[in-house]
């Protein structure tokens, strides 16, 4: 060590000369200590199985490093840091320390224990009625099961034989009647560890942490010892989750940025919240470059709502299915009548609204429109059975296949050789159509009785041209009959 001496002897400097510098190093050396005092010493070396401390006498001090382990089973610390630990014996070449008053102190130590809420060492000999008989420096004393941990103790039986740390709230009858508490000692554990985090901590740092405990509206991450914060169900990740145990489960070690931390009035423990989700990137930044107008994908049903259905094309990108885009084939009323939650379904990418983070789908144009090439598929004079849908006044709707209805009026029903006959029919009776026009682009069919009295009008739809009449009736149905062979 490299003393500082005043060059120049005749200037009335405030620093300390070399002797006094000396003399008040000697005064700290010829300090006494006894058991039982607490000694906040600097680490001078980490050995294998030891640590040894500077305990400011002419000994130093040695503890067990097995002792200083953190929870994890690392060793924190290193030469240089500053600890408390208290005196447990003391001998002409060291002094034993320990985070605790141990066996090898005194019981008479046990009520200045009290006083200074000094740790003690005991061993927990058997389970009773309330509580446990634990034995602290050979006497016999009482700690409640509720003040054995932090967290409720659901098999008291698995702490005997253990050997604990202790704090003794309270010494009677001349050690006949001692009470300690081993969950006192953590909370000021806890205490110190939580403002230790909080000091280092800013709000968009992230951590590595320990699921705990789950909630209807999120989930409860230990960060540090006694440290916890809560990621709310809506930041545990991008896509929609009904149910914190979809993602999470207590024990799961989880990546979570520190969003806000709240000081509350009349509370320790500040409120933390944490997000899951934004340790990612957000899917929407990329999803202009994942999808485009018109693509056709697979998604996942997740909401429904009385205007459509919520469709996940892909983690955190939900688009909606409009109730008016889930079919050509049919009326849609509500959406489960068409799909379910959790149902896989086929879409088609109708718009994306990249600032409004929207997206528009549709389930029906993914199936295809039913009457493209419908004029292909049927013409003017084809006879065809088909299903009676609906009847209304002015005539009736005939279904020839799905999203398929044409529409038969009252005038061509009145004009059939057996009017009467369609009077009784009923939703689902199966009847023989002619049809007569078929208009594509306005996604309609008119269909006739196939036994049409003979008339100008049905002349004219028959097909008759000047050049070449049309004949009887009789004529036109035998040929439609052919075409239908």
């Amino acid at each position: 060590m490299t003393e500082k001496f005043d060059e120049n002897p005749d200037d009335n400097s405030e620093e300390l000369s070399f002797e006094e510098l000396f003399a008040s190093y000697d005064d700290n050396l010829g300090r006494e200590l006894a058991p039982g005092d607490m000694v906040e010493g600097k680490i001078i070396s980490v050995g294998k199985n030891s640590v040894y401390i500077d305990t400011g006498t002419k000994s130093d001090g040695v503890v067990e490093k097995q002792e200083l382990l953190d929870e994890t089973g690392e060793f924190p610390f290193q030469a240089g840091d500053v600890i408390t630990l208290y005196v447990v014996s003391l001998s002409e070449s060291e002094i034993i320390l320990s985070k605790a008053i141990s066996g090898a102190g005194k019981a008479a130590l046990l009520e200045d224990a009290v006083q200074n809420r000094t740790p003690v060492e005991g061993k927990v000999t058997a389970v009773i009625k309330g509580g446990f008989n634990v034995d602290i420096l050979g006497k016999r004393a009482f700690c409640p099961v509720s003040h054995m941990d932090v967290k409720y103790v659901e098999t008291p039986e698995d702490f005997v034989g253990q050997t604990l740390h202790f704090l003794v709230t309270r010494y009677e009858e001349n050690g006949r009647n001692i009470v300690i508490s081993r969950k006192n000692l953590q909370m000021e554990q806890i205490k110190e560890a939580q403002q230790k985090f909080l000091v280092d901590v800013a709000v968009g740092d992230t951590f590595h942490g320990t699921v705990t405990r789950l909630m209807p509206y999120g989930a409860f991450v230990e960060l540090a010892p006694g440290v916890e914060g809560m990621v709310h169900i809506s930041e545990l990740g991008w896509s929609r989750i009904d149910k914190p145990d979809e993602v999470v489960q207590p024990g799961d070690s989880v990546l979570v940025k520190l969003l806000k931390i709240e000081h509350q009035t009349g509370q320790d423990v500040p409120k933390i919240s944490l997000s899951v989700k934004q340790t990612g990137a957000d899917p929407w930044d990329s999803m202009d470059a994942a999808f485009n107008t018109g693509d056709q994908v697979t998604g996942k049903v997740v909401r429904l709502t009385g205007f459509g259905a919520f469709v996940e094309i892909a983690p955190g990108v939900d688009g909606l299915v409009h109730i008016s885009e889930m079919s050509h084939t049919k009326r849609v009323m509500r959406p489960e009548d068409v799909v379910e939650k959790g149902q896989d379904v086929q879409v088609v990418i109708k718009s994306i609204d990249m600032d409004a983070k929207r997206v528009s789908l549709s389930i029906k144009d993914a199936l295809g429109d039913p009457w493209t090439g419908i004029s292909v598929r049927y013409k003017p004079g084809d006879i065809l059975e088909a299903k009676l849908e609906k009847r209304e006044t002015f005539g009736l709707f005939i279904g020839l296949e799905p999203g398929i209805t044409g529409l038969m009026p009252v005038s061509a029903i009145r004009n059939s050789t057996d009017a009467k006959s369609y009077d009784t029919l009923k939703p689902g009776d199966t009847v023989t159509v002619l049809v007569q026009q078929v208009d594509e682009e306005n996604r309609r069919m008119t269909l006739v009785p196939p036994d049409q009295k003979e008339t100008e009008d049905w002349r004219q739809f028959a097909g008759e041209k000047k050049d070449k009449p049309m004949g009887t009736m009789e004529s036109v149905l035998t040929e439609a009959l052919k075409k239908k062979k």
